[in-house]
């Protein structure tokens, strides 16, 4: 089940490859994310020290949840991967010119996941034709659907 999607990652990349990363995250930081108070509309993934972090995920505090902390909403948090994946990733990142980038936050039996996808950049021209495509489709489905009737 979804929690939040990143439509920005999709329209700003190319997905290549898709990997399933847990997220270790505080008490108040679960309860907020389970409320619908994510938003990965300007984070990303970097690597450091072998280890895979995800920047700039906003994650908004519930006032009831964190009354005797100070939470910070944009912190950095750890994404846990196997070593294999890591250094796959790795690999891919930095000699291919590819770039990670959060998908989405889901829940998988009971705990939150984070989607990373292998991305590489589109060029303005290309954001052009996924779009022109998306409104070709578009009126093609309109037109079936008016044929069924």
């Amino acid at each position: 089940m979804s929690i939040v999607d990143n439509k920005k990652a999709f329209h700003d990349y190319f997905i290549e490859e898709r990997f399933e990363a847990g997220m270790a995250l505080e008490g108040w930081e679960v309860k907020s994310i389970r409320a619908g108070r994510a938003q990965l509309k300007e984070a990303y993934v970097i690597v450091r020290k072998n280890e895979v972090f995800l920047f700039g995920a906003h994650i908004s505090p519930l006032p009831t949840a964190s009354t005797h902390i100070s939470p910070d909403p944009v912190r950095t948090r750890k994404l846990l991967l196997k070593k294999e994946e890591i250094k796959r990733l790795i690999g891919k990142v930095e000699r291919s010119g590819y770039t990670m980038v959060p998908l989405n936050l889901h829940y998988l039996r009971g705990r939150v996941k984070c989607e990373i996808g292998l991305a590489k950049g589109k060029k303005q021209h290309d954001k052009r034709d996924t779009e022109r495509q998306r409104d070709v489709q578009r009126e093609i489905d309109s037109a079936m659907k008016q044929n069924r009737r």
